[in-house]
């Protein structure tokens, strides 16, 4: 009822300011730098004994590590990575900071390691072709943790305990092949582990102790979810977010050892609840929380919920969450945003109610200058309601609008309301954005998800058309000025709309996005191995399947596609390979259509570097200028 009441809303604006023409004042221009450029410092952590910030900033455009003291204005900068972006960090005791870094783009991260002084930085995983996960901070071993790596078999990834000073490894347990996730106590000892079987089920393995034997507890199909989240505080059950039995994800207290569900926490009876927070000192659940059109929270305990509201009280107009604390879990970091703002970073001192504010992240965007994200519905031609989000350019008439179709990547993920720097960059330039939550995507339970299975380029991409034709029916869009832009599956997505229903669109710009579903399931990387049988039942077995997948291969129908398409694509991309752009522009060059193509040698699936993401969002802007720009008034 809330979503119907938002649209209804909606559409009345609308129509009023259709009525009031004399009241619109274009929002000014604004650089595109300022949309893309690396903010001045963002990703705030604090030291676990309170006493330091940590933070990345720019060094020769790259995002490196800095701390501070608190209360100080001396900065320490900890690293000095030119190549690429530092991919993440975190603090591993009092006195050191581990980070993890690819190189262009490859996603074979490396794990690094420096002191708080600038001292001993070492790679601790200095293997090549080898990819590192972390499977437990270990935070209560202060010069230990335990990751993941593949290094021994290039599918499949085996757990170690590094000593984080000088990257001695041991190995925990040996991956016979098929275990696709490890999970350890809350003690630090390897007690769960996920496992494909049969090609395409999943099989929870546990044992009492690290000196027993894994014994499977609980096999699922694919089509069935049952996603770990952490032990119970005595290390006995496990609470888990399952849809068995059910459409939705609830989250449950299993028991491993009998194999039964002995408590539901949470459950919401139109989305997947798949959230769950627990306080690591006091050792109780904090909150769970899930996603509506806006990400909604639980509150299982009083002191959570206390420190919440007092947050609500003075950032309120923002979305809120929790960036990161230290080991007493008095001292918290606050990151705010909204859909016209990326937010600031807060310092909250919870025992002496104090909230300062210590970072606006990007200042030189005013809101007032930037679009609302609207959520919205609409009705698939085969029943189904499809969620998504409008953006309406800000000081311009909505009628008649160029528009560009958004659909995003995974495909099994989702849109979600918040500042979008991409959506904000075309409402600037004065398109309507429109992103759906087509089939498949996550959130909505178990029959809106499976009905994407083997449906690429079908009904999946009949969402999105259908997407189309609700916002001309609105009066929004004009027919004749409509782009599709995507990435990844996004970019699938663009492709197919182009080559399948090449009357709907006047160009499409495709970002690392498949063109042949054979190369592609040839390519992939070689850790996707364990999932390869499951992957051939949800998108298509190139043997089995092979007419439908030559008919839903965008670059088999190249000769179909009239509108012009630019692609973009990153030269060392593991996931969708090169050759998936190389292939579809020749296609498509060999028959006279216009097609611009941009390959970045240091990048990967997606253009981190800022030089990069500049002059891409630029090729793109002159693109959709010159072929839908001549409408906007």
């Amino acid at each position: 009822m809330k979503t119907r009441f938002i649209i209804t809303l909606l559409i009345v604006t609308i129509m009023t300011l259709l009525s009031c023409t004399d009241q619109f004042q274009r929002a000014p221009e604004i650089p595109l730098e300022d949309f893309f450029k690396n903010p001045e410092k963002a990703y705030f952590k604090i030291s676990p004994d309170g006493k330091y910030l940590s933070f990345t900033a720019p060094y020769e455009n790259r995002m490196n590590i800095h701390i501070q003291e608190m209360g100080s204005d001396s900065v320490i900068q900890l690293t000095k990575e030119t190549d690429r972006d530092i991919a993440g960090y975190l603090w591993a005791n009092e006195a050191r900071i581990l980070y993890l870094k690819d190189d262009g783009g490859n996603e074979n991260f490396k794990l690094y390691g420096v002191d708080i002084d600038g001292s001993n930085l070492k790679c601790l995983t200095d293997f090549k072709d080898v990819r590192t996960t972390i499977i437990d901070d270990l935070e209560d071993i202060p010069d230990y943790m335990i990751i993941g790596l593949n290094k021994r078999d290039p599918t499949v990834f085996d757990p170690y305990r590094i000593n984080i000073n000088t990257g001695n490894l041991e190995i925990l347990a040996e991956n016979p092949g098929n275990i696709v996730g490890w999970m350890t106590d809350h003690d630090g000892k390897l007690r769960l582990a996920i496992a494909i079987t049969g090609g395409i089920n999943q099989t929870i393995l546990y044992r009492e102790t690290e000196q027993d034997d894994f014994m499977p507890v609980l096999t699922t199909s694919y089509k069935d979810n049952f996603e770990p989240h952490f032990f119970t505080f005595d290390n006995k059950n496990i609470y888990v977010s399952s849809n068995i039995g059910r459409d939705k994800m609830i989250i449950v207290e299993y028991d491993p050892g009998t194999g039964q569900e002995v408590d539901t926490l949470l459950s919401h009876d139109e989305v997947d609840v798949t959230r769950l927070h627990y306080s690591r000192k006091r050792k109780v659940l904090t909150s769970a929380g899930y996603y509506t059109t806006k990400q909604q929270r639980h509150f299982f305990d009083e002191q959570t919920e206390k420190m919440y509201d007092k947050l609500n009280e003075e950032l309120g107009m923002y979305e809120i969450g929790i960036a990161g604390n230290d080991k007493e879990e008095q001292k918290f970091i606050v990151r705010t945003y909204s859909d016209r703002s990326r937010g600031a970073y807060y310092y909250f001192d919870y025992e002496n109610s104090i909230l300062d504010k210590i970072h606006d992240i990007s200042p030189w965007l005013k809101e007032e200058h930037l679009a609302e994200m609207v959520p919205v519905e609409y009705k698939s031609r085969d029943g189904l309601t499809i969620h998504g989000y409008l953006t309406l350019p800000t000081g311009i008439k909505p009628k008649n609008l160029p528009v560009v179709i958004h659909p995003h990547g995974g495909p099994w993920a989702r849109d979600r309301w918040g500042f979008n720097p991409e959506v904000q960059f075309l409402a600037n330039q004065g398109y309507a954005v429109l992103q759906m939550n087509f089939r498949g995507s996550t959130g909505y339970g178990k029959e809106f998800w499976l009905k994407s299975m083997k449906q690429w380029g079908q009904t999946m991409q009949d969402d999105i058309t259908d997407g189309v034709k609700w916002i001309i029916q609105q009066g929004i869009a004009d027919r004749d000025k409509i782009a599709i832009y995507g990435g990844s599956y996004g970019g699938y997505a663009t492709l197919a709309g182009l080559a399948f229903t090449p009357d709907v669109y006047a160009c499409g710009v495709d970002y690392v996005g498949v063109s042949n579903m054979f190369t592609f399931m040839k390519t992939i990387p070689p850790y996707w191995e364990p999932i390869r049988e499951m992957f051939y039942e949800m998108v298509g077995d190139p043997e089995k399947d092979s007419i439908m997948m030559a008919e839903v291969s965008p670059v088999m129908h190249a000769d179909k596609i009239i509108a012009p398409l630019f692609v973009a694509q990153g030269a060392n991309d593991p996931r969708v390979n090169k050759a998936e752009s190389d292939q579809m522009v020749e296609a498509i060059r060999a028959r006279g259509i216009d097609v611009e193509y941009m390959v970045k040698d240091n990048e990967g699936h997606g253009f981190r570097n800022e030089e990069n993401r500049f002059d891409f969002y630029c090729a793109m802007g002159k693109f959709l200028a010159r072929h839908i720009g001549d409408s906007i008034q």
